[in-house]
């Protein structure tokens, strides 16, 4: 059970190996209270992990000019190079403080949801980028999924109810670029209050203060893993599935303390997303009897793209 005092589940993944009922139900208690958990333990290699960290790192110290060429017009974002001053959070007026990179599902020729997932494209300034990625998509993936079994346990539903309602998602793995703070930055902050559009987010790169989570209370919580750890929080797509049992919480980045202003802060977010044409609306349960689904039906595509053009990528 989830101590009295605020504290968000912290996890083995291992351990839902050896006692998958009392994992399923740790983590479903956190997601209801805090729609947020940190797991350790996922079969993420730190060596893939460090890997990865030294690619974005040398991509986003290129020259602005190079980066900019994997800009793509009308791309909204979803793959390639993302500037700084584009995203902005859903109500907010000021953009967020970051640049980013997307790299998306690779589809092989033919396949029915290619009109809706782009191709990828590589920068070909780092060597070793587009496989490193590849990987580190591929290993977000298969990790994803077990973290969902143990979210359907905890829905008693069957274990493998997501693993068709993910196949071929489009999932987003993105490198995440917050500069130094040398000066003031005025109404910006590094990433303004939002709730994430997708069924789960795994992010690796937290451990660099900034992250925090809006209580029930309407206090903002830091979220701190330790190196390495996975930081884990429940986006809209499952919010509506499970008619707000498990909680899409709004969470920021905040700027750093004036003795963390010159260090740059670098994180890897992978936002699992349902594959485009499943339909998202409330699971059987979790509906009250006399009661209507707090949202209609829609389906994954359509609300992706609705919540897109809302902060300014579509």
């Amino acid at each position: 059970m989830i101590a009295p005092e605020k504290s968000i589940a912290s996890l083995s993944l291992a351990a839902a190996e050896s006692d998958p009922e009392a994992f399923s139900q740790e983590l479903g208690e956190s997601f209801e209270r805090y729609g947020f958990a940190i797991v350790r333990d996922h079969g993420v290699p730190q060596e893939l992990i460090d890997r990865a960290e030294g690619k974005a790192k040398a991509f986003f110290a290129l020259p602005e000019d190079v980066k900019r060429k994997y800009a793509i017009p009308g791309g909204g974002g979803a793959r390639g190079y993302t500037p700084f001053g584009i995203e902005t959070a859903k109500g907010h007026k000021a953009h967020d403080l970051k640049e980013f990179w997307h790299v998306g599902r690779e589809l092989g020729a033919g396949h029915p949801f290619r009109e809706m997932m782009a191709d990828n494209v590589w920068p070909e300034e780092v060597p070793g980028f587009k496989e490193t990625f590849l990987e580190l998509f591929d290993t977000f993936d298969r990790t994803g999924l077990r973290v969902l079994r143990a979210i359907a346990r905890y829905l008693k539903v069957d274990e493998n109810y997501f693993v068709d309602t993910v196949r071929d998602g489009n999932s987003v793995l993105r490198m995440l670029h917050y500069p130094p703070q040398p000066e003031p930055t005025g109404e910006h902050i590094r990433a303004g209050a939002h709730e994430d559009i997708n069924t789960i987010t795994l992010l690796l790169g937290a451990e660099e203060a900034g992250l925090e989570l809006l209580t029930n209370e309407g206090e903002w919580m830091p979220v701190s893993p330790a190196k390495g750890e996975l930081v884990i929080n429940i986006g809209d797509m499952l919010q509506r599935l499970t008619n707000g049992k498990l909680r899409s919480t709004s969470h920021r980045v905040v700027n750093p303390a004036p003795d963390r202003a010159s260090k740059a802060r670098y994180s890897m977010p992978f936002f699992l997303h349902f594959r485009p044409d499943f339909m998202i609306e409330a699971l059987p349960g979790t509906v009250a009897e006399g009661e209507e689904p707090k949202w209609p039906p829609i389906s994954a595509h359509d609300y992706l793209q609705e919540r897109l053009r809302e902060i300014k990528l579509a």
